[in-house]
Formats: structure tokens, C-alpha cells, sequence
């Protein structure tokens, strides 16, 4: 059997740190990235089971790659599906040979070399980093995500995170600064810190504001980096927080702010700890504190009994509150949910024809706002060169989260353009999701946090792994 690997993430940024940890055990242990994935030995997949959709992404996964690998190849499938329907997965593809849970990601060496067919799903729900387990980073060496805690310790009605990943379990201060300082090191300018809900950082533990202590913690550090918020729920944000953000330019004006919907009596159906007061409010006083601040949220449509006049109150606070990216949801019935029980469930017609509607909505008033940045001066920090066309460079200001926002087109100065570095960029036009600018001069770090960002706002490539 030979030594080489290819490896899938499927779903969030945290089972892509999983899957990261899981190369370098594997890599310092003498195996390889396969040059050719449908060449390699070892396939290994990354499963989310968040929603059916994301489920059936997995199966679809799995089927293809049993389609195009090599006779002698196995395939070992981890994540969040095994932990909850390992069964329905060992039904319909006799011809995995290992399985991993959530929990057991670090077990994937015995699951790379055993020869008999097995399984490691222990009762555990998630993973944590800790001690001298590696990691190897698979983003472009310029940004990396850090996962600071898993599972939750909310209980949406909609969502069966808590029920896949277990309660809130967070890192020790310590941890999270070893791997803070080895991305650093490493020469990553921007650290993106991951939970399910960063607020709730700590509260496994009581500690009070403890997402504040860790901020203030690692901007204590010399060196000029950006560190970026994914995700603070509207109940998590206080004036301390918007303090330090305001404090320090290192932490980015960029709040992913997930609201689900505004309507109260949908909000109280859902669990949600914020009413429709509470989030406006929350909108208004960073707008007011923080001018320039970017606000990302996400929707749901179609939510048990959701009536027409509460989709329009939706709709009505899409355009008013006009936040700068909007992520929207159908509903999904997932039966490990409370709301699964709930009366009125609506049709996929239904849901779609909102969904749709919302979207159309919101994507109006992102057009009107990438407008807006037309003929202003931008620090942009460069990814790479456009993935499908060669004479451009593409690369994102503070107001734009990798992988999930749109992007910066570099069209000309590429004699100042430097693949991770940040460089001036003149917008000269937008389009529906990304600008259009040239390139003016590049810039050092500290160049760039010595400029107040020229923003009028009144409301990449995966590089070669290494090893941390």
C-alpha cells in the first residue's frame, strides 16, 4: 500500500481546522499529498451534517470519489455526519473503510493504517486542539483561521449544532496563544478567530467577558497583524467590545452578526435571547461608535408558521437597515431539532419564492453600496492571482471575510501588487458582489493602520501546507 493522500472539507472553517490537524499527523508521520488526488492511497473526507443539504453534499462526495479513485484506494470518512448517521453512510457505501467522529479526529493514523475495515464514534462530540497536537494550514499563508471553542451553549429551535458538537467547550488562554503566535510566526497577517458563537467564549468555564480578556490579551503582542470576529451573536456585543474594537486597528471593523430573523414572534419560537429592539438598537450604536464598521448577518425564510406579513417585515427590514452582506436560509426540518415538532411547516414553493425575494432585496442594496466605493482609495490585502483569469490579481479590504464575501479585482499597477502583502488600491468600478480598482503603491502593516480608511458609509489559492 502506498503512503500518498487527498483530502475534502466539506462545510465550516472549523471542521477545516479539523481536517488541517488531521495533515499534519499524518504528514509527520511520513505520508504525502498526493500530486494527482484521484492517484491517492488514502482519500480522506471531512463531513458536515449541519442540514440535509449539507448531508447530501457528503453522500454526493463520497459516491464520486468511490467513482474515480484506484482499485487499491481506501476511503476513510470523519466529521460531523459520521458522528450522527454513520449507519445511513455504512448502508448506502459498503466500501469505506474507516469511519472517524467529530470528536476522534486525532485517532485518523490508526484509521490510515489498519488493515481491517473500523470504526472509531465515541460519545464524544467535538475536538479541540490542545498540547502538542499539530496542525498544518491549508488557507493562502497570509490568513488562517483559529478555533478558540466548539460545540454551543445556546439552544436554537432550528439548529441541531449543540446536538452534533456537544456543549461549549472552550481552549485555555495558553493554548490559544501558542497557536495565535505560531500563525504569526509563520507570517499569517490575518487571524481569523472561529467558534460557533465567540461570545460565548469562556462561559463553559464562568468566566465573564473572557472573548474580551483573550483580545486584550493577544493585542498585547508587538507586530502588526489583523484579527477578525467570525461569528458574535447581537446579544454578545457591549460597549467593552465595541471599545477595543474601536481601541485597536488590528481588530477589524467586521462583525458577522447572525440574526436569523426581526419579527418577535418568530424570534421567540426560534429561542433566539434578542428581540426585534434589541437588534436594531445593536445596529444603531455601531453605526454611531464605529462609522466604518462592516455588519454581515444571515436570514431564514420559511420558518414554521412564518406568515406573509412577517416575511414582509423581513423584507421591509432588509431594505431599511441596508447592512452590508446578507446571508439567506430556507428553513431546513432537521429531526434532531426542537422545531421539527412545530405545526406549520411550509411548502418548498414557498420558502423558495422568499428566499428569492429576499435575496433580490438585499442584492439591490449591496449593488447601490459597492457603488458607493467607486473612486475611494481602499488598503487591500492581496490573495492571489484571479483563479480564472490570469491578467488580474484578486484581494480584499477590512469590510470583506475571505471565502464567504466578495472580492477586489486588481486590473493594473501589478509592479506594486505582492501576493500576502497590502497594497493601496483606487476603485474605479464595482459589479454585483466585487470591486474594480487599480493598484496605487503598496504598503507596509504599518503603513496601513496609520490610515484611517477612505470609506463613506452613513448606516485565493490554497498554498503548499506546512506544518505549525
Amino acid at each position: 500500500m502506498g503512503n500518498t493522500l487527498s483530502f475534502v472539507s466539506l462545510g465550516c472553517s472549523r471542521n477545516l481546522v479539523d481536517t488541517e490537524v488531521m495533515l499534519a499527523l499524518l504528514l509527520k508521520n511520513g505520508y504525502e499529498v498526493a500530486s494527482n488526488p484521484d492517484k491517492a492511497d488514502f482519500h480522506i473526507i471531512n463531513t458536515c451534517g449541519f442540514l440535509e443539504a449539507a448531508r447530501q453534499e457528503a453522500i454526493d462526495t463520497v459516491a464520486r470519489t468511490l467513482k474515480v479513485m484506484k482499485p487499491s484506494a481506501k476511503i476513510i470518512v470523519t466529521g460531523c455526519m459520521v458522528s450522527i448517521q454513520k449507519n445511513k453512510l455504512a448502508d448506502l457505501f459498503p466500501e469505506i473503510h474507516y469511519f472517524l467522529g467529530s470528536a476522534d479526529i486525532d485517532k485518523i493514523l490508526t484509521a490510515v493504517r489498519s488493515f481491517e475495515k473500523g470504526e472509531i464514534v465515541s460519545t464524544a462530540k467535538s475536538f479541540l486542539q490542545n498540547g502538542e497536537v499539530p496542525r498544518l494550514t491549508s488557507t493562502p499563508k497570509h490568513y488562517a483561521y483559529l478555533k478558540i471553542a466548539e460545540g454551543c451553549r445556546k439552544q436554537c429551535a432550528f439548529c441541531i449544532i449543540p446536538k452534533i458538537k456537544g456543549p461549549l467547550s472552550s481552549k485555555s488562554l495558553e493554548q490559544i496563544d501558542k497557536e495565535f503566535q505560531a500563525l504569526i510566526h509563520q507570517g499569517v497577517k490575518e487571524v481569523i478567530l472561529i467558534a460557533q458563537d465567540l461570545g460565548d467564549f469562556g462561559k463553559d468555564r464562568r468566566e465573564n467577558q473572557a472573548l474580551h480578556a483573550l483580545l486584550r490579551h493577544l493585542l498585547k503582542k508587538e507586530g502588526q497583524f489583523w484579527i477578525r470576529l467570525l461569528y458574535l451573536y447581537p446579544d454578545e456585543i457591549d460597549e467593552d467590545l465595541i471599545a477595543l474594537i474601536q481601541s485597536d486597528s488590528r481588530v477589524l471593523p467586521y462583525l458577522d452578526m447572525p440574526i436569523q430573523h426581526i419579527n418577535d414572534r418568530l424570534l421567540k419560537l426560534m429561542f433566539r435571547k434578542t428581540s426585534r429592539q434589541d437588534i436594531l438598537s445593536t445596529i444603531q450604536k455601531l453605526r454611531e461608535q464605529i462609522p466604518h464598521i462592516v455588519i454581515r448577518t444571515s436570514l431564514m425564510v420559511g420558518f414554521p408558521s412564518e406568515t406573509e406579513c412577517e416575511f414582509e417585515e423581513l423584507v421591509d427590514f432588509v431594505q431599511s437597515a441596508k447592512l452590508d452582506n446578507v446571508g439567506v436560509f430556507s428553513y431546513s426540518r432537521e429531526e434532531l431539532s426542537h422545531s421539527h415538532t412545530y405545526e406549520g411547516h411550509l411548502d418548498e414553493e414557498t420558502k423558495t419564492r422568499r428566499y428569492n425575494r429576499l435575496m433580490q432585496a438585499q442584492q439591490k442594496i449591496a449593488r447601490k453600496k459597492l457603488k458607493s466605493f467607486v473612486g475611494k482609495k481602499l488598503i487591500v490585502l492581496v490573495d492571489g492571482v484571479h483563479p480564472e483569469v490570469d491578467h488580474l490579481f484578486t484581494g480584499r479590504f477590512y469590510g470583506q471575510c475571505p471565502e464567504i464575501d466578495g472580492s477586489i479585482l486588481i486590473n493594473g499597477g501589478f509592479e506594486h501588487v505582492k501576493v500576502g502583502d497590502f497594497v493601496e488600491v483606487q476603485i474605479s468600478d464595482s459589479l454585483d458582489y466585487d470591486l474594480i480598482g487599480q493598484a496605487l503603491r503598496p504598503l507596509s502593516l504599518e503603513q496601513k493602520n496609520q490610515n484611517t480608511p477612505d470609506i463613506t458609509q452613513k448606516s485565493g489559492k490554497r498554498r503548499p501546507l506546512q506544518i505549525l
